[in-house]
């Protein structure tokens, strides 16, 4: 593994119990910074924060409502001084199904979650880093290889990870003339325990799109998250980072 250099940092992850935001803790602690598990599952949070070990808390929230963020953000606050990185990873995968046949309530809870989400937390982190003496920090907002390609069966979410590649490129802009960068990555699937809101059909096919024919692993998407996190990622914002293994080159 290599050495990333985020010492005498903060991070807040959002769903960081579990998954992808597990394992983006766990290599921003061992890059020597400090972090902060938000999720929505209170009990997952504060057993994954004890797992992880010092320098590790947990916080409860809901990233799709606003005054939820708006606490927890203020909670973090009262055990750290500042945050320097905030990582977005919180998503839901939403139902399997045509357009046509597609829930209309599951629709809104996978754009409340998965995208207005995104918003909320960057909205209320971006401004507290903007105020901050040093006008320093990091955003990493996770995206999917669906936002690039649109995936058949998964339109909410493909629509939803689109919208955070919008979302990126437009925040890391305005914030561009300060010390803060703002950008995403677009994994392929990743074998986590958001399969289990798949059907076997759709993981197959996102496989069968895989030009290296296999699966992305936590720890590779980790790796570039956190160096997204640190100062050596200085002179990229709005940028969107590809982990697809070959899927998708732009």
């Amino acid at each position: 593994m290599n050495q990333l250099d985020f010492a005498n940092r903060h991070a807040v992850i959002t769903g960081g119990a579990t998954g992808l935001g597990y394992g983006i803790a766990a290599r921003l602690i061992s890059s020597g910074g400090t972090v902060t598990l938000w999720d929505r599952d209170e009990a997952a949070a504060r057993k994954a924060a004890e797992t992880l070990g010092g320098g590790v808390s947990s916080v409860q929230v809901d990233v799709a409502d606003h005054a939820s963020v708006v606490r927890a953000l203020a909670e973090t606050l009262t055990h750290t001084k500042k945050i320097d990185a905030l990582v977005n990873s919180a998503g839901i995968t939403g139902p399997n199904t045509k357009v046509w046949d597609y829930p209309v309530e599951a629709w809104r809870q996978v754009m409340d979650v998965n995208l207005t989400g995104v918003f909320i937390c960057c909205r209320e982190v971006a401004a507290h880093m903007r105020a901050s003496p040093a006008g320093y920090g990091r955003i990493v907002n996770i995206a999917s290889v669906a936002g690039k390609d649109g995936n058949p069966n998964a339109s909410a979410y493909s629509a939803s990870k689109a919208g955070v590649i919008a979302l990126t490129k437009s925040l890391g802009k305005e914030l561009a003339d300060t010390g803060i960068r703002v950008n995403c990555v677009t994994p392929a699937a990743v074998k986590t325990a958001i399969f289990d809101q798949m059907t076997p059909e759709h993981i197959a096919f996102m496989l069968s799109k895989i030009p290296m024919g296999r699966f992305g692993t936590v720890e590779e998407i980790a790796a570039m998250v956190g160096w997204l996190c640190t100062e050596d990622c200085s002179f990229s914002t709005g940028a969107t980072f590809d982990l697809s293994g070959g899927r998708s080159t732009y």
